[in-house]
């Protein structure tokens, strides 16, 4: 495990959600399942109490805690993409919910929310030439799902 791991709290869906992270995205894996020993707030003696998974060489843990928390929007994960086809890979596999999509933001059925932001975005927020990433800026503020060539397009109109 990585010196620093996030933990994500989990009503039940730990295994379920690890494996479906770890399917989607490359370089990914379950690493470990603990089951609980005895009885525990959350479930029972054998049920699952941790996942730890990685993702793109990340460590991560579920817990299955019960329903006492759950995600809100002041923690994403991002996916940096290379690619419009990569985004909407990422896009389509990971939104759940269409009324929380907005500035290349998801939230997936477990309800934690991604950023799935192309490499380009972040070029073109960079780029020295301020007025053309304040127009880049402003198209990403109108779009849901992140559109290279509409992104490209506002930042070059002068």
């Amino acid at each position: 495990m990585d010196k620093v791991s996030t933990w994500l709290w989990c009503d039940g869906t730990a295994e379920e959600m690890a494996e479906f992270y770890t399917g989607l995205i490359p370089d990914s894996r379950i690493v470990e399942i603990v089951r609980a020993p005895g009885d525990y707030p959350a479930g029972k003696s054998g049920d699952v109490l941790t996942v730890e998974f990685e993702l793109a060489g990340r460590t991560f843990v579920g817990l299955n805690g019960g329903p006492h928390f759950t995600y809100n929007e002041a923690i994403s994960l991002q996916i940096e993409c290379a690619d419009q086809a990569e985004v909407d890979r990422y896009w389509d596999a990971l939104s759940a919910h269409p009324e929380a999509e907005q500035c290349g933001w998801v939230k997936d059925r477990y309800g934690l929310s991604w950023q799935i932001v192309p490499k380009r975005m972040t070029e073109l927020l960079a780029d020295p030439d301020r007025a053309k990433a304040a127009r880049a800026m402003a198209a990403m503020m109108e779009m849901k799902k992140l559109d290279i060539a509409a992104l490209e397009k506002a930042a070059d109109a002068e």
